[in-house]
């Protein structure tokens, strides 16, 4: 990957780090699931109310799906997702585990949990190398060239993965995911100000 990519990515966000609030493994694994189709600024607002009532994962076992649903209703598929959260939280009672091991086989096996989220949760709690591909890095990896159009998440991590350093993996997947979340939005990018237009081809197209 071009180095003025890196330099300027540094520049706009030099330590990026997940803004999801949680103080649990747990708690950052179910926001993460919780953030699918929606944004993370929804997700902290209703978490804050869901952990608070529920503020271990016995209690949060125990509660009622239909409450999980009317704490989190505002966010997007909160039925889906509030089925989600029971299941983890009984998943991990009944697995009789006090924290979310470091084993990606196991998390990847917990319901609404893939590969991204996955991806997410080792990266931040036990400091895995990995490049999690949600829809921002996707629309900038294709604007910058990184990746073609027609790549699915699963082509643009491991391309992602070949042009970058592995020890920049987790650092490059929050500045991408910032990057995207605002400057180079969906609608109306910031392309004005952008230092590193000359490789983008939306700008082009444009």
């Amino acid at each position: 990957m071009n180095k003025s990519i890196y330099d300027y990515l540094d520049t706009l966000y030099p330590n990026p780090k997940c803004e999801l609030n949680y103080s649990k493994d747990y708690e950052l694994l179910i926001a993460i699931v919780l953030s699918a189709q929606t944004t993370d600024k929804r997700v902290n607002k209703v978490t804050a109310i869901l952990f608070k009532k529920y503020d271990s994962i016995l209690k949060l076992s125990k509660a009622s799906v239909s409450d999980i649903e009317n704490i989190i209703k505002e966010i997007g598929t909160f039925r889906r997702k509030a089925i989600y959260v029971h299941e983890i939280a009984n998943k991990l009672i009944t697995d009789n585990l006090d924290h979310i091991p470091n084993d990606r086989k196991y998390i990847e096996s917990l319901p609404g949990v893939g590969r991204k989220t996955a991806n997410v949760f080792l990266s931040n709690i036990y400091d895995i190398p990995a490049i999690a591909v949600d829809t921002h890095v996707s629309r900038v990896s294709k604007r910058l060239g990184l990746a073609k159009d027609s790549d699915d998440v699963a082509i643009i991590e491991k391309k992602l993965m070949k042009k970058v350093p592995k020890e920049l993996w987790s650092k490059l997947h929050h500045q991408l995911v910032l990057f995207g979340r605002y400057q180079c939005k969906s609608i109306s990018p910031l392309c004005m100000n952008c230092k590193i237009k000359e490789f983008c081809k939306y700008k082009k197209k444009k």
